[in-house]
């Protein structure tokens, strides 16, 4: 009996384009949301702004995984991912604060205007150096968390209240320089070596309570009966989730050593 050596039709096919263009769809997704959100809030939109800035964290949270489900991760989906966060986490939250806020906060002198341009260059500056950093080391860091904010839960956490204010229509000087301080607060967080947890290792074929299913329907009826305030609730939550563990994390490293040691 003799085998035919040559391969199957199967075995030697190549894996479709298709298929790497899947994940890269969702990574236009994310950059076309950040540049709409910037095109709304350069029109006064700043609900449709913020809308689409988490639109562009959805869609960044599916074309990584879509990669690795596929088996279609490649170099140049990598660099265009990052690119696409710059544009959609980096670029659009900055532009959309400023819109909002900088015109308003130059009504109460110049020091104000210049205090909050700044205040939304620094977001956007800290917001590369983040992305440039997490390429630089994501081959050799613990994949169950980040260093320092994620720039995506940044934007949610500036657009959100952004969008927040906006909704409940909140103006003058203390709200402008809340805005300004949330923009540097979330900069220095994503440059911070805070760890935050970033669920890539949840597995959803693992067993849950029963309990925990109920979390899901509930947080979309939290969520939709006041967006702006509840996303922003939830990301602001996330990004004090990080000094919060490291501070814990030195306070029990302090009860082991004990007192005089």
């Amino acid at each position: 009996m003799t085998i035919d050596p040559s391969p199957s039709p199967q075995a030697g096919r190549p894996r479709g384009r298709g298929i790497y263009l899947l994940p890269n769809l969702f990574t236009t997704a994310v950059l076309f949301s950040g540049f709409y959100a910037i095109v709304a809030a350069t029109d006064g939109n700043f609900d449709r702004a913020g809308i689409a800035i988490f639109v562009a964290m959805v869609c960044d949270g599916l074309d990584g995984r879509i990669a690795r489900w596929t088996n279609t991760q490649t170099e140049f989906g990598k660099e265009y991912d990052s690119l696409s966060d710059m544009v959609a986490f980096g670029l659009a939250p900055a532009v959309v604060a400023y819109q909002w806020g900088v015109v308003r906060i130059a009504e109460y002198g110049y020091v104000w205007g210049r205090i909050g341009w700044l205040a939304t260059f620094f977001y956007a500056a800290c917001a590369a150096i983040r992305l440039a950093r997490f390429n630089a080391r994501s081959a050799t860091s613990d994949k169950r968390f980040f260093e320092g904010l994620p720039s995506p839960s940044a934007a949610a956490l500036l657009a959100g209240f952004v969008w927040m204010l906006n909704e409940l229509q909140r103006e003058g000087l203390r709200a402008l320089v809340l805005a300004f301080v949330v923009a540097t607060v979330a900069g220095l967080l994503m440059v911070s070596r805070f760890p935050y947890l970033s669920g890539k290792d949840f597995n959803l074929n693992r067993r849950r309570p029963f309990a925990f299913l109920l979390l899901v329907p509930l947080g979309f009826v939290l969520v939709g009966s006041s967006p702006p305030e509840m996303l922003f609730g939830i990301f602001a939550l996330y990004a004090l989730s990080g000094p919060s563990f490291w501070a814990w994390r030195r306070f029990s490293r302090g009860r082991r050593a004990g007192p005089g040691k």
